[in-house]
């Protein structure tokens, strides 16, 4: 641990360029079928987190995507109308509209996942499982600004 202490600012700079095209590179896998729909990477990210968390609502949605209500009610659209999702009213405040991947929206996304998959799993795979761990311990300490 000592060796980080003196990291240097071209290290970090590095660590930031490689997290860049980490990025870039997975999520340009699925561009070409996100492009057929008319979709971009607003599109991706609302279904990501619309899969993982099911019955998410518009405000926590805003708050995990951190956007305004504005820019979101435009993929929300183009989402709904394309019939990859759909929202139910909340049972308990009817003023609140959960969303969830319809069948087509599962689908869509499953297709796209697989894309980005074969890259984080050839990754992962060629990769001692002590790295995978600490890989991820500091991508959730980047996350959470520690």
């Amino acid at each position: 641990m000592k060796d980080l202490l003196y990291l240097k600012d071209d290290q970090i700079k590095e660590f930031i360029q490689l997290l860049y095209y980490a990025y870039r590179e997975t999520f340009s896998d699925p561009k070409e079928i996100l492009s057929k729909k008319y979709f971009g990477p607003a599109h991706l990210r609302a279904l990501n987190l619309i899969e993982r968390n099911p019955g998410i609502n518009l405000g926590e949605l805003i708050f995990e995507l951190k956007v305004t209500k504005q820019s979101l009610n435009r993929v929300l659209r183009d989402l709904i109308k394309s019939k990859m999702i759909k929202q139910i009213q909340d049972e308990s405040d009817t003023r609140k509209k959960n969303l969830f991947l319809d069948k087509e929206g599962k689908e869509f996304f499953e297709i796209v996942y697989s894309t980005q998959k074969k890259r984080i799993f050839n990754a992962l795979k060629n990769s001692n499982s002590d790295s995978v761990i600490k890989f991820k311990d500091v991508l959730k300490r980047i996350i959470n600004g520690k």
